[in-house]
């Protein structure tokens, strides 16, 4: 009876560092499956990015943090677990104030473990302002790293930008 109490002790104690292994191996899978910002990905605190001609602005937020009105006037689903991106364009006059221009934009987000998500781009105007957005689902605590690619209205070449934002869910 001693004897098969000891082996059942020594499996439970193999199946635990069986488990502690598998756990081990499995950080290390996802560790290198991580896809970190780079050295062109824009710090957490900048919103806008100057192209000479142009600035890109962009942000991000959580869609329960609109007021119920704006959301409902552009059919945003508020929600603690959906968050949109904000993207504008303005063109820098020799005199006077950017002016807001329309354009191409495109928009590639992707968690650390490398997920990609969808981030359908739509415009959206308001009087004389131009803004693009997109709408996505999110995690506590995750964070993407957006690649957005803008291409003014006469231009040929895009303005990239890669912008990071972390979320959190209450």
């Amino acid at each position: 009876m001693v004897q098969l109490g000891s082996a059942n002790a020594t499996g439970k104690k193999n199946m635990a560092h069986a488990l502690r292994f598998l756990a081990a191996v499995s950080l290390l899978m996802v560790a290198g499956c991580q896809q970190p910002p780079d050295e062109t990905t824009l710090p957490l605190t900048v919103t806008s990015k100057d192209f000479g001609a142009y600035t890109v602005h962009f942000s991000a937020l959580t869609t329960d943090q609109l007021h119920a009105e704006v959301a409902q006037q552009y059919g945003i689903v508020r929600s603690n677990n959906r968050a949109m991106l904000n993207v504008s364009i303005l063109r820098k006059e020799d005199i006077g104030l950017p002016q807001p221009v329309s354009g191409q934009v495109t928009v590639a987000a992707n968690n650390l473990t490398g997920q990609l998500k969808s981030v359908p781009i739509r415009e959206v105007r308001e009087q004389e302002a131009i803004y693009y957005i997109g709408e996505y689902g999110i995690a506590n605590g995750e964070t993407l790293i957006f690649s957005i690619d803008v291409t003014p209205i006469g231009e040929t070449s895009p303005l990239s930008v890669r912008y990071m934002k972390q979320f959190f869910v209450d």
